[in-house]
């Protein structure tokens, strides 16, 4: 049976900064019960990792990067839901921003505004003007694999501390 830790073998975070990006590493004390564990950067995507590593998609959880506009002025956040589950970014996270029209933010523009790889970006260690939203299923879950802000390791996290982070939102955000 799958667990959240899976066959990898996580050491406290803190100790390993090379195993994080700059951003995550810097933010770490919103998170202190973070551990890392190195994995094969070809398979940061989550069901493939969830695959090699016997990881349980259910305390699996996925961070994208959204944005919209309204008058003019561009509103990013970042939306934290579960691999098992859809977030309702068109319904329940643009009303939420208030935008009209919301969509996942361009590749080149996440990296860039994160300082996180593509694949990797995480909660912890995002802008401070950003919102995060959580979605209450992750929360449920206790545990969870996100990413490390690079595509060669992952972090164990209790989920009541990405619950706390000092611009997260709990919601109802999946389908």
């Amino acid at each position: 049976m799958a667990t959240p830790e899976g066959t990898l073998s996580w050491a406290p975070a803190t100790e390993h900064p090379h195993l994080l990006a700059a951003p995550v590493a810097v933010a770490l004390g919103h998170a202190p019960s973070a551990r890392v564990a190195p994995i094969d950067p070809t398979l940061a995507d989550t069901a493939a990792f969830c695959e090699a590593y016997e990881s349980d998609p259910a305390h699996s959880a996925n961070c994208v990067v959204v944005a919209g506009k309204r008058g003019g002025e561009v509103r990013r956040a970042a939306v934290l839901v579960l691999a098992t589950d859809r977030a309702d970014i068109n319904g329940v996270v643009r009303r939420h921003l208030d935008v009209r029209k919301i969509s996942f933010a361009p590749m080149d523009e996440a990296v860039a505004l994160t300082e996180m790889e593509y694949g990797g970006i995480t909660p912890v260690g995002l802008p401070g003007d950003w919102p995060v939203l959580v979605d209450e299923g992750v929360l449920a879950a206790g545990t969870v694999v996100i990413g490390s802000g690079i595509r060669g390791s992952k972090l164990l996290v209790a989920t009541n501390e990405l619950a706390a982070l000092p611009t997260a939102e709990v919601l109802q955000l999946s389908l």
